[in-house]
């Protein structure tokens, strides 16, 4: 969400100078209103338009904030063949999840579906290595299962002397 109103605070400036522009500029009255009204629209209009693109998957080829992200927690996907691999990413780091849209490939969409299978198996999330790479289907792996984490060593408390057990012999 911030980086929604860092877009529309730039938008307006850009705006309010072009709407100075046109009503200092040796025009007529009537141009220079008509200026003013272009950009009172020209503002909510940007706005609904910014907002409405929250709602949809961006395409990975013009993703500029997150592109050195190494990798990233699939939260969740749908394919649909020939048009695109949709993907609902987390990253570390950050609070909210984001929505990105792969071209359609069917080595990238095996993988998904390998990946989720071993996943699934295994207990573990399905993460995606470098997925804003213009090359993937080049790639070796670009899904894989998360590794599992080992357990936590065994403490041994080292105030209790060991056990030890003799046998009798009668």
């Amino acid at each position: 969400m911030n980086e929604l109103l860092a877009l529309f605070a730039i938008v307006a400036v850009l705006a309010a100078v072009l709407a100075n522009i046109g009503i200092w500029s040796p025009r007529r009255l009537w141009v220079k209103l008509s200026a003013v009204v272009v950009v009172a629209l020209f503002l909510p209009a940007a706005y609904a338009a910014f907002a409405e693109l929250l709602s949809r998957p961006k395409p990975v080829s013009i993703e500029w904030a997150q592109r050195a992200v190494p990798e990233a927690v699939v939260l969740g996907s749908s394919m649909i063949e020939d048009k695109a691999i949709y993907l609902w990413l987390g990253f570390e780091g950050q609070d909210e999840p984001r929505a990105f849209a792969l071209p359609w490939s069917e080595n990238l969409a095996k993988q998904m579906r390998m990946a989720q299978q071993q996943a699934e198996a295994e207990g573990t999330k399905v993460m995606v290595r470098q997925p804003f790479e213009k090359n993937l289907d080049e790639m070796e792996r670009v899904f894989y299962p998360e590794p599992r984490t080992p357990p936590p060593p065994k403490q041994v408390s080292q105030s209790t002397a060991p056990l030890v057990f003799k046998g009798t012999n009668d």
